[in-house]
């Protein structure tokens, strides 16, 4: 019966606490806003700022004076000895160079011995002989030309001449070429031979043939 009652107390207090809660915070919510329309929305306007206070003048300060200007010191010709020239030195020549010894290109080889040929034997004895007083050019008989001509015949491996050269003129041109021209057509020789006995062409000794008018 006693716990009923202890627990009873307690509820009722606990209902007090929350009136009591509940009135004191309706009061203040009241109180506060009573004071909130009471405030007024006042717009203050802040002030401008003092104009600035312009800059104190400049001081004059005078200027310093301008320096003085001396004149220069007078120009004072100082005399300097030409320097001495001394004699040019003698320029030595170089020295010649020394002298390269070339040595001489060795000698060509000698040449290998010609082939042994024998030469042309006349078959007709004398090549004068061949020559008659009949022979002689009317042109030189009218000149009165006489003379010695002096040829060299080649004789070919067939014993004929088949080139004759004037090395001595009698000079008559028409004597020289009727010497050439007789003695090819007249002339008759034993060929010569080469070293293996076979013909061949050889040239004859200086030939003289003397043209004189009777």
């Amino acid at each position: 019966m006693s716990s009923n009652r202890t627990a009873a107390i307690i509820v009722v207090a606990l209902i007090h606490i929350v009136l009591g809660y509940a009135i004191v915070t309706g009061l203040a919510y009241n109180a506060v806003k009573e004071k909130l329309e009471e405030l007024k929305v006042v717009n203050v306007e802040e002030e401008p700022p003092p104009p600035e206070e312009p800059p104190p003048p400049p001081e004059d300060t005078p200027l310093p004076p301008p320096p003085e200007i001396s004149a220069p010191p007078p120009l004072t010709r100082i005399n300097i000895p030409s320097p001495i020239q001394s004699p040019p030195t003698p320029l030595t020549p170089p020295p010649p160079p020394a002298p390269v010894y070339t040595p001489a290109p060795p000698a060509p080889p000698a040449p290998p011995p010609a082939p042994r040929v024998t030469q042309p034997k006349s078959l007709s004895g004398s090549l004068q002989a061949q020559f008659s007083a009949d022979d002689y050019p009317q042109s030189a008989i009218e000149n009165e030309e006489q003379g010695t001509v002096r040829i060299v015949l080649t004789i070919g491996p067939n014993g004929r001449a088949t080139d004759c050269a004037v090395v001595g003129s009698s000079g008559s041109r028409a004597l020289d070429s009727t010497t050439c021209r007789i003695a090819k057509a007249r002339a008759r020789y034993e060929p010569a031979q080469d070293s293996s006995g076979n013909p061949t062409t050889a040239k004859t000794p200086t030939i003289p043939i003397r043209w004189q008018l009777q």
